[in-house]
């Protein structure tokens, strides 16, 4: 197989265009941090740092996943279940994402690269957690969160009371979100006994935790306006976006998950570019 085939594999099997999800909330992070369009040597780094991470995780994702993919009728047809990329290759793409990730974070700053180790273990770690803690939600919004912080410490090496505050709105964000998409594993995870919210409590209430997780998202995210003095136009668009996640779980019903992926996909990634846009509009700064 040609190495560019192999290049088209690995981004349909990390599902590439997911980085819409962070990346603009890793922006979000940065600009907050500078209170304007950092440097574009910064920007690229933090790019490359993003990029790269998600890779290694993704891959990792797939590659400890691979067997239970190979059973779920969803996940069947995946990269790996069927074969189309090695096991070595994937070795590989993890190992240079890696590699590429410490060495963004050395060029961001001291206290980036110190946390980096850590930061990566998170993004790991969560692949394994399905397999014991209904929580893995959570823990899937806490490496989203990283994304942001990053941006946030890769500009402004502090923590404040606003980086966390958006920290944890994305991962409540993150994880809500993440609930509505596990609903559609409800049958397979009971039958192979991995663990969820809905396998926990049940399709209709992990709907309504998904519920209450947005809602703090969207305090957070008020708080972070307010914390860092944005304009009005800010908290305008920060009620379109609770407008969108109200539709999100209006779209969703306990007893038809016909409409999760158009929720999952075209809703949240509104989300993520309408926060990006209404930030850089309300800065002071810019």
């Amino acid at each position: 197989m040609r190495a560019l085939d192999k290049i088209r594999l690995t981004l349909e099997m990390i599902k590439f265009e997911h980085t819409i999800f962070v990346l603009p909330f890793t922006f979000i992070g940065a600009f907050l941090a500078r209170g304007s369009i950092p440097p574009l040597e910064k920007i690229l780094l933090i790019v490359l740092a993003m990029a790269s991470a998600r890779t290694a995780a993704m891959s990792f994702n797939r590659l400890v996943d691979r067997e239970i993919d190979s059973k779920n009728p969803r996940t069947r047809n995946r990269i790996l279940p069927r074969g189309r990329l090695s096991l070595r290759w994937v070795y590989g793409v993890i190992g240079v994402s890696i590699a590429l990730f410490f060495i963004a974070t050395y060029y961001l700053n001291h206290l980036v690269f110190c946390l980096s180790p850590c930061a990566l273990i998170i993004i790991l770690a969560y692949s394994y957690t399905k397999r014991f803690t209904w929580t893995t939600h959570l823990f899937l919004g806490l490496a989203m969160s990283l994304g942001p912080l990053g941006g946030w410490l890769a500009i402004r090496p502090e923590f404040t009371l606003t980086c966390l505050l958006l920290a944890m709105g994305v991962m409540f964000w993150g994880a809500g979100f993440d609930i509505i998409y596990s609903c559609l594993d409800y049958n397979f995870d009971m039958q192979e006994g991995l663990h969820s919210i809905p396998v926990r409590f049940g399709i209709k209430n992990a709907l309504f935790i998904s519920t209450l997780f947005h809602m703090i998202t969207i305090v957070c995210f008020y708080y972070v306006g307010r914390l860092s003095m944005l304009s009005p136009i800010y908290f305008l668009g920060l009620a379109g976006v609770a407008i969108i996640l109200f539709a999100e779980h209006l779209l969703v019903k306990p007893h038809d998950l016909s409409k999760v992926n158009v929720a999952f996909f075209t809703f949240n990634g509104f989300v993520s570019v309408i926060m990006f846009v209404i930030v850089i509009l309300a800065l002071p700064c810019i």
